[in-house]
Protein backbone atom coordinates (compact mmCIF):
# COMPACT_ATOMS: atom_id res chain seq x y z
CA UNK A 1 0.00 0.00 0.00
CA UNK A 2 1.02 3.59 -0.35
CA UNK A 3 -0.71 6.54 0.54
CA UNK A 4 -1.70 10.25 -1.60
CA UNK A 5 0.94 11.80 0.31
CA UNK A 6 3.57 8.35 -0.18
CA UNK A 7 2.83 9.02 -3.93
CA UNK A 8 3.12 12.62 -4.21
CA UNK A 9 6.15 12.78 -2.66
CA UNK A 10 7.79 10.15 -5.26
CA UNK A 11 6.02 11.31 -8.08
CA UNK A 12 5.35 14.94 -7.58
CA UNK A 13 2.56 14.23 -10.04
CA UNK A 14 -1.23 15.95 -8.32
CA UNK A 15 -3.27 13.51 -7.42
CA UNK A 16 -6.11 12.41 -10.14
CA UNK A 17 -8.87 10.34 -10.61
CA UNK A 18 -7.72 9.04 -14.40
CA UNK A 19 -3.92 9.25 -13.58
CA UNK A 20 -2.02 6.29 -15.12
CA UNK A 21 -0.74 4.91 -12.30
CA UNK A 22 -4.80 4.16 -10.84
CA UNK A 23 -5.68 2.38 -14.18
CA UNK A 24 -2.56 0.07 -14.20
CA UNK A 25 -3.39 -1.14 -10.68
CA UNK A 26 -6.72 -1.52 -11.82
CA UNK A 27 -5.62 -3.52 -14.28
CA UNK A 28 -3.22 -5.43 -12.85
CA UNK A 29 -4.81 -6.70 -10.02
CA UNK A 30 -7.94 -7.91 -12.43
CA UNK A 31 -5.26 -9.48 -14.37
CA UNK A 32 -5.83 -7.90 -17.71
CA UNK A 33 -1.66 -7.11 -18.35
CA UNK A 34 -0.88 -10.32 -17.39
CA UNK A 35 -0.18 -11.39 -21.69
CA UNK A 36 1.09 -8.33 -22.11
CA UNK A 37 4.93 -7.94 -23.11
CA UNK A 38 4.76 -4.07 -23.13
CA UNK A 39 3.23 -1.26 -21.72
CA UNK A 40 2.91 1.70 -24.35
CA UNK A 41 1.97 5.18 -23.90
CA UNK A 42 -0.70 6.31 -26.34
CA UNK A 43 2.54 8.63 -28.08
CA UNK A 44 4.36 5.96 -27.51
CA UNK A 45 1.99 3.18 -29.29
CA UNK A 46 2.00 5.79 -32.61
CA UNK A 47 5.78 5.69 -32.90
CA UNK A 48 5.81 2.02 -32.72
CA UNK A 49 3.33 1.75 -35.49
CA UNK A 50 5.04 4.20 -37.59
CA UNK A 51 9.03 2.40 -37.15
CA UNK A 52 8.29 -0.86 -35.02
CA UNK A 53 10.62 0.39 -32.63
CA UNK A 54 9.24 0.54 -28.67
CA UNK A 55 9.98 3.57 -26.82
CA UNK A 56 8.76 5.27 -23.48
CA UNK A 57 8.60 9.16 -24.01
CA UNK A 58 10.21 11.18 -20.94
CA UNK A 59 7.08 14.00 -20.86
CA UNK A 60 4.24 11.85 -21.60
CA UNK A 61 5.77 8.88 -19.08
CA UNK A 62 6.13 11.91 -16.46
CA UNK A 63 2.13 12.23 -16.62
CA UNK A 64 1.55 8.59 -15.10
CA UNK A 65 2.50 8.98 -11.55
CA UNK A 66 5.11 6.20 -11.63
CA UNK A 67 8.05 8.18 -12.73
CA UNK A 68 10.47 10.18 -10.08
CA UNK A 69 10.38 13.51 -11.62
CA UNK A 70 14.24 13.60 -9.26
CA UNK A 71 15.62 10.71 -11.13
CA UNK A 72 13.85 11.12 -14.54
CA UNK A 73 13.58 7.11 -14.30
CA UNK A 74 10.59 4.42 -13.18
CA UNK A 75 9.96 4.27 -9.73
CA UNK A 76 10.55 0.79 -8.44
CA UNK A 77 8.36 1.24 -5.41
CA UNK A 78 5.42 2.67 -7.34
CA UNK A 79 5.59 0.36 -9.70
CA UNK A 80 5.73 -2.75 -6.98
CA UNK A 81 2.62 -1.63 -5.35
CA UNK A 82 1.20 -1.82 -9.05
CA UNK A 83 2.54 -5.39 -9.30
CA UNK A 84 4.73 -4.09 -12.59
CA UNK A 85 8.53 -3.56 -12.83
CA UNK A 86 10.53 -1.68 -15.38
CA UNK A 87 11.06 -4.52 -17.46
CA UNK A 88 7.01 -3.97 -18.69
CA UNK A 89 8.07 -0.77 -20.11
CA UNK A 90 10.42 0.24 -22.96
CA UNK A 91 13.99 2.18 -23.24
CA UNK A 92 13.21 5.88 -22.00
CA UNK A 93 13.74 8.87 -24.28
CA UNK A 94 13.44 12.68 -24.78
CA UNK A 95 11.60 14.93 -26.75
CA UNK A 96 13.89 15.30 -30.30
CA UNK A 97 15.66 12.00 -30.01
CA UNK A 98 15.46 9.62 -32.89
CA UNK A 99 12.50 6.56 -32.17
CA UNK A 100 13.91 4.55 -35.39
CA UNK A 101 12.91 4.90 -39.20
CA UNK A 102 9.90 4.83 -41.29
CA UNK A 103 8.92 1.58 -42.19
CA UNK A 104 9.13 0.69 -45.62
CA UNK A 105 5.12 0.78 -46.55
CA UNK A 106 4.82 3.99 -45.35
CA UNK A 107 7.82 5.32 -46.93
CA UNK A 108 6.68 3.88 -50.40
CA UNK A 109 3.03 5.21 -49.67
CA UNK A 110 3.89 8.67 -48.42
CA UNK A 111 7.31 9.53 -50.52
CA UNK A 112 8.80 10.44 -47.69
CA UNK A 113 11.45 7.42 -48.38
CA UNK A 114 12.72 5.72 -45.02
CA UNK A 115 13.18 8.88 -42.87
CA UNK A 116 14.38 9.29 -39.41
CA UNK A 117 11.28 9.57 -37.03
CA UNK A 118 11.95 11.77 -34.32
CA UNK A 119 10.36 11.42 -30.47
CA UNK A 120 7.82 15.00 -29.85
CA UNK A 121 6.49 15.75 -26.38
CA UNK A 122 4.22 12.98 -26.83
CA UNK A 123 1.99 14.97 -23.54
CA UNK A 124 0.06 17.63 -25.38
CA UNK A 125 1.19 20.30 -22.86
CA UNK A 126 4.60 20.01 -22.90
CA UNK A 127 4.61 20.56 -27.10
CA UNK A 128 2.42 23.61 -26.09
CA UNK A 129 4.60 25.04 -23.62
CA UNK A 130 7.82 24.52 -25.72
CA UNK A 131 6.20 26.84 -28.07
CA UNK A 132 5.53 29.72 -25.40
CA UNK A 133 7.39 32.32 -27.56
CA UNK A 134 9.03 33.94 -24.24
CA UNK A 135 12.18 36.05 -24.65
CA UNK A 136 12.57 35.54 -20.79
CA UNK A 137 12.92 33.06 -18.48
CA UNK A 138 10.89 34.27 -15.90
CA UNK A 139 7.21 33.74 -16.91
CA UNK A 140 4.44 31.39 -16.01
CA UNK A 141 2.05 30.20 -18.95
CA UNK A 142 -1.82 29.46 -19.22
CA UNK A 143 -2.59 27.13 -22.04
CA UNK A 144 -6.28 28.13 -22.23
CA UNK A 145 -8.50 26.15 -23.85
CA UNK A 146 -11.36 23.85 -23.01
CA UNK A 147 -9.26 22.83 -19.73
CA UNK A 148 -6.56 25.45 -18.43
CA UNK A 149 -3.22 24.68 -17.21
CA UNK A 150 -1.20 27.44 -15.78
CA UNK A 151 2.08 26.80 -14.61
CA UNK A 152 5.92 27.26 -14.77
CA UNK A 153 9.01 26.20 -16.53
CA UNK A 154 11.93 24.92 -13.55
CA UNK A 155 14.91 23.30 -13.93
CA UNK A 156 14.14 20.67 -11.11
CA UNK A 157 10.93 19.16 -9.88
CA UNK A 158 9.30 20.92 -6.71
CA UNK A 159 7.97 18.72 -4.14
CA UNK A 160 7.00 19.82 -0.67
CA UNK A 161 4.23 19.49 1.92
CA UNK A 162 2.80 22.78 0.30
CA UNK A 163 2.45 21.50 -3.28
CA UNK A 164 0.45 18.77 -2.08
CA UNK A 165 -1.76 20.93 -0.15
CA UNK A 166 -2.26 22.38 -3.58
CA UNK A 167 -2.45 19.82 -5.68
CA UNK A 168 0.35 20.82 -8.05
CA UNK A 169 2.17 18.92 -10.48
CA UNK A 170 5.31 18.34 -11.56
CA UNK A 171 5.72 16.92 -15.35
CA UNK A 172 8.11 16.54 -17.98
CA UNK A 173 9.22 18.91 -20.28
CA UNK A 174 11.39 20.09 -23.42
CA UNK A 175 14.82 19.98 -22.42
CA UNK A 176 14.54 17.64 -19.29
CA UNK A 177 12.61 20.18 -17.92
CA UNK A 178 9.95 20.35 -15.11
CA UNK A 179 6.52 21.91 -16.30
CA UNK A 180 5.17 22.57 -12.64
CA UNK A 181 1.78 23.43 -13.23
CA UNK A 182 -2.22 23.21 -11.70
CA UNK A 183 -4.92 22.22 -14.16
CA UNK A 184 -7.87 24.39 -14.13
CA UNK A 185 -11.46 24.08 -15.59
CA UNK A 186 -11.46 26.25 -18.18
CA UNK A 187 -13.93 27.45 -21.02
CA UNK A 188 -15.96 24.31 -20.24
CA UNK A 189 -18.43 25.98 -18.78
CA UNK A 190 -19.04 28.14 -21.30
CA UNK A 191 -19.13 25.55 -23.92
CA UNK A 192 -21.66 23.37 -21.88
CA UNK A 193 -23.98 26.49 -21.67
CA UNK A 194 -23.75 27.33 -24.95
CA UNK A 195 -25.12 23.51 -25.94
CA UNK A 196 -27.40 23.68 -22.99
CA UNK A 197 -28.92 27.11 -24.90
CA UNK A 198 -28.60 25.70 -28.25
CA UNK A 199 -31.14 23.02 -27.35
CA UNK A 200 -33.88 25.67 -26.11
CA UNK A 201 -33.24 27.79 -29.31
CA UNK A 202 -30.93 30.22 -27.79
CA UNK A 203 -27.40 30.04 -30.41
CA UNK A 204 -24.42 32.43 -29.70
CA UNK A 205 -21.06 32.35 -31.01
CA UNK A 206 -18.45 32.90 -28.84
CA UNK A 207 -17.84 36.55 -30.36
CA UNK A 208 -21.34 37.11 -29.44
CA UNK A 209 -20.75 35.37 -26.24
CA UNK A 210 -17.57 37.56 -25.45
CA UNK A 211 -19.95 40.60 -26.69
CA UNK A 212 -22.68 40.01 -24.32
CA UNK A 213 -19.93 39.24 -21.04
CA UNK A 214 -18.59 43.32 -22.09
CA UNK A 215 -22.33 44.50 -21.89
CA UNK A 216 -22.70 43.53 -18.44
CA UNK A 217 -21.48 44.69 -15.21
CA UNK A 218 -18.64 42.97 -13.01
CA UNK A 219 -20.59 40.05 -11.23
CA UNK A 220 -21.06 41.06 -7.35
CA UNK A 221 -19.15 37.62 -6.83
CA UNK A 222 -17.46 34.42 -8.39
CA UNK A 223 -17.79 30.70 -8.44
CA UNK A 224 -15.45 28.04 -7.73
CA UNK A 225 -14.58 26.54 -11.76
CA UNK A 226 -13.19 23.54 -10.57
CA UNK A 227 -16.39 22.81 -8.17
CA UNK A 228 -16.93 18.58 -8.98
CA UNK A 229 -20.36 19.69 -9.59
CA UNK A 230 -18.94 21.27 -12.89
CA UNK A 231 -17.47 18.44 -14.00
CA UNK A 232 -20.27 16.48 -15.55
CA UNK A 233 -23.68 18.39 -14.75
CA UNK A 234 -25.63 17.47 -17.55
CA UNK A 235 -27.55 21.25 -17.70
CA UNK A 236 -24.67 23.32 -16.74
CA UNK A 237 -26.90 26.36 -16.50
CA UNK A 238 -28.96 24.66 -14.08
CA UNK A 239 -25.52 23.31 -12.09
CA UNK A 240 -24.16 27.59 -11.72
CA UNK A 241 -27.65 28.38 -10.61
CA UNK A 242 -27.74 25.26 -7.83
CA UNK A 243 -23.77 26.30 -6.81
CA UNK A 244 -25.21 29.81 -6.49
CA UNK A 245 -27.87 28.92 -4.38
CA UNK A 246 -26.13 27.19 -2.16
CA UNK A 247 -23.16 29.43 -1.37
CA UNK A 248 -25.29 32.78 -1.25
CA UNK A 249 -23.97 33.65 -4.58
CA UNK A 250 -26.48 36.42 -6.23
CA UNK A 251 -27.77 34.60 -9.13
CA UNK A 252 -27.28 35.59 -12.95
CA UNK A 253 -30.79 36.38 -14.21
CA UNK A 254 -29.79 36.53 -18.02
CA UNK A 255 -27.46 34.78 -20.36
CA UNK A 256 -25.32 37.61 -20.59
CA UNK A 257 -24.77 37.59 -17.10
CA UNK A 258 -23.83 33.90 -16.60
CA UNK A 259 -21.61 34.21 -19.30
CA UNK A 260 -19.70 37.34 -17.56
CA UNK A 261 -19.79 34.73 -14.26
CA UNK A 262 -18.08 32.77 -16.14
CA UNK A 263 -15.85 34.98 -17.49
CA UNK A 264 -15.42 36.95 -13.78
CA UNK A 265 -14.81 33.71 -12.14
CA UNK A 266 -12.10 32.18 -14.46
CA UNK A 267 -10.14 35.40 -14.26
CA UNK A 268 -10.44 35.19 -10.57
CA UNK A 269 -9.53 31.50 -10.41
CA UNK A 270 -6.22 32.09 -12.67
CA UNK A 271 -5.19 35.11 -10.56
CA UNK A 272 -5.53 32.58 -7.26
CA UNK A 273 -3.45 30.20 -8.86
CA UNK A 274 -0.70 32.67 -9.81
CA UNK A 275 -0.32 34.15 -6.88
CA UNK A 276 -0.14 30.39 -5.30
CA UNK A 277 3.07 29.44 -8.34
CA UNK A 278 4.71 32.84 -7.18
CA UNK A 279 4.68 31.64 -3.87
CA UNK A 280 6.81 28.39 -5.10
CA UNK A 281 8.66 29.72 -8.19
CA UNK A 282 12.09 30.30 -7.91
CA UNK A 283 12.14 33.43 -9.82
CA UNK A 284 9.66 36.74 -10.08
CA UNK A 285 7.21 35.86 -12.68
CA UNK A 286 7.01 38.85 -14.65
CA UNK A 287 4.62 38.14 -17.51
CA UNK A 288 2.11 35.54 -17.97
CA UNK A 289 1.87 34.22 -21.46
CA UNK A 290 -1.82 32.66 -22.60
CA UNK A 291 -1.31 30.43 -25.70
CA UNK A 292 -3.90 27.55 -26.43
CA UNK A 293 -7.18 28.88 -28.72
CA UNK A 294 -8.29 30.37 -25.28
CA UNK A 295 -5.87 33.35 -26.71
CA UNK A 296 -8.13 34.52 -28.85
CA UNK A 297 -10.20 35.52 -26.50
CA UNK A 298 -9.12 39.51 -26.39
CA UNK A 299 -11.88 39.70 -22.94
CA UNK A 300 -10.68 37.07 -21.08
CA UNK A 301 -7.34 37.86 -21.51
CA UNK A 302 -7.85 41.48 -20.28
CA UNK A 303 -9.66 40.30 -17.78
CA UNK A 304 -7.10 38.14 -16.63
CA UNK A 305 -4.24 40.79 -16.73
CA UNK A 306 -6.27 43.24 -14.66
CA UNK A 307 -7.20 39.98 -11.77
CA UNK A 308 -3.73 38.81 -11.75
CA UNK A 309 -2.43 42.40 -12.21
CA UNK A 310 0.53 41.09 -14.59
CA UNK A 311 1.59 41.60 -18.02
CA UNK A 312 -0.58 38.88 -20.38
CA UNK A 313 1.04 38.36 -23.76
CA UNK A 314 -1.21 36.08 -25.69
CA UNK A 315 -0.28 33.36 -28.63
CA UNK A 316 -0.04 30.97 -30.41
CA UNK A 317 -3.44 29.96 -30.42
CA UNK A 318 -2.21 26.43 -32.42
CA UNK A 319 0.45 26.13 -29.55
CA UNK A 320 0.41 22.26 -29.44
CA UNK A 321 1.09 22.08 -32.88
CA UNK A 322 3.97 24.11 -33.42
CA UNK A 323 5.79 22.92 -30.38
CA UNK A 324 5.37 19.42 -32.10
CA UNK A 325 6.74 20.59 -35.11
CA UNK A 326 9.63 23.11 -33.83
CA UNK A 327 11.22 19.99 -31.66
CA UNK A 328 11.17 18.00 -34.68
CA UNK A 329 12.80 20.70 -36.75
CA UNK A 330 15.47 21.25 -34.33
CA UNK A 331 13.98 24.66 -33.42
CA UNK A 332 14.08 27.45 -30.57
CA UNK A 333 11.86 29.55 -28.59
CA UNK A 334 13.22 32.76 -30.72
CA UNK A 335 12.03 30.99 -33.74
CA UNK A 336 8.56 30.79 -32.54
CA UNK A 337 8.96 33.95 -31.60
CA UNK A 338 9.95 35.05 -34.35
CA UNK A 339 7.21 33.46 -36.74
CA UNK A 340 4.37 34.05 -34.54
CA UNK A 341 1.81 37.22 -33.91
CA UNK A 342 0.93 37.80 -30.66
CA UNK A 343 -1.09 40.75 -28.83
CA UNK A 344 0.01 42.21 -25.02
CA UNK A 345 -2.57 43.23 -22.46
CA UNK A 346 -1.37 45.00 -19.64
CA UNK A 347 -3.13 45.34 -16.23
CA UNK A 348 -5.72 48.31 -15.72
Amino acid sequence: KMTREELYDRTGIQIMNFNSVFQLFAQSLAGELDGADKILFIPDLLSYMLTGEMVCEYTILSTSAIMNPRTKELDPDVLSVCGLDKSRFARLVYPGESVGTLKPEYAASTGLGEVQVKAVAGHDTASAVAAVPARESNFAYLSSGTWSLMGIEAAHPVINSRMFEMNYTNEGGVGGTITLLKNITGMWLLEQCLAAWRKEGREYSYPEAAEMARSCRPSPAVIDPDAPEFAAPGDMPQAILRHCAEHGIPAPETDAAMIRLIYDSLAARYAEVLGKLREVAPFEISTLHIIGGGSQNDLLNQMTADACGIRVVAGPAEATALGNVMIQAGLGRSAIAAMTGTKQYNPR
